[in-house]
């Protein structure tokens, strides 16, 4: 019944977000984005109380609200862009002011020994969650962005497709007992030959794929690979072991918040999967390094 309502969810929701990453303007991918970081977010500061802590709920909520409806005003130049300029711009001031505003909130508490922790708890959520999805939205907006993120999607989708399926038929090794019991190496290794799968379907289906979806109005001549884009295929190759062992980190670092707070799901909004954070904990740190990864390429 488990797994029937973890593909139950998985067939519903993965068409839409497709759709959302080929068709959604700016301010429409920034603004679902809000909400799901939103929905991340309280689900931490849920898992925070299991630490003792009584978090700042509604500051840490409008804060990550403000930052992404900046991304979404602010677009660049009034064009439809969100240029990588303008996102380091909103990104370093965000994360520069964060610290002092949420301590200077947290001078308000009785108990003083309870605001430097809730400040804490609330520049993390923020840096840990909606950093890296503010990085989605403008790695989107990058030149062959739509390519780009579906890549990621699918790659981070099918390394743990693979890692679920063959840790649990045949896993026997454990790779870290401690903060996720259920993980072995051979599931590890299973998702990163499944990332590898992928990154070698880029190499030989990203123009073919770009122009089949360019024909179909999916998405316009900047958002995919065409004519002299082809990828090399050992950087490729390279690029997504390292973006699967982010993914993989990533799912480890929440078991381990998962397991200090003493709960098995972060919280049951997707049936099957837990919660938000459950299901995007492997894009919060595979998305910072695809979106330095581009970022980079362009300024070659």
């Amino acid at each position: 019944m488990h797994l029937l309502k973890r593909i139950g969810t998985a067939v519903v929701l993965i068409p839409i977000v497709l759709l959302l990453v080929l068709r959604a303007p700016v301010w429409v991918l920034a603004a679902i984005t809000a909400i799901v970081a939103l929905l991340t977010v309280q689900e931490l500061l849920k898992l925070s109380e299991g630490y003792g802590i009584r978090p700042l709920r509604l500051p840490t909520y409008l804060f990550v609200g403000a930052f992404f409806l900046l991304l979404a005003l602010n677009p660049g130049n009034g064009k439809p862009l969100l240029s990588t300029a303008i996102f380091v711009y909103c990104l370093g001031f965000a994360a520069a002011i964060a610290p002092f505003l949420f301590l200077t909130i947290g001078m308000g508490r009785t108990e003083m020994n309870s605001g430097f922790p809730a400040a804490l708890v609330s520049v993390f959520a923020f840096t840990y969650v909606a950093l890296p999805l503010g990085m989605l939205v403008q790695l989107r907006q990058q030149w062959t962005g739509a390519i780009l993120v579906i890549y990621l999607l699918v790659l981070v989708w099918a390394g743990d497709i693979f890692a679920y399926f063959v840790g649990k038929s045949i896993g026997r090794h454990l790779c870290a007992p401690r903060v996720s019991p259920k993980k072995t190496w051979e599931g590890t290794i299973a998702s990163l030959a499944a990332s590898l799968l992928v990154g070698y379907a880029l190499v030989q289906c990203a123009l073919p794929l770009s122009t089949w979806l360019l024909n179909a109005h999916l998405i316009e001549q900047r958002d995919g690979f065409f004519a002299l884009q082809k990828l090399p295929l050992w950087p490729t190759l390279l690029l997504s072991a390292v973006l699967n062992v982010a993914a993989q980190l990533g799912d480890l670092v929440e078991s381990l918040i998962k397991r200090g707070a003493g709960v098995k799901d972060s919280g049951a909004l997707l049936p099957g999967h837990g919660g938000m954070l459950d299901r995007i904990d492997a894009l919060l740190f595979a998305a910072p390094v695809l979106w330095f990864y581009a970022a980079w390429r362009v300024m070659q």
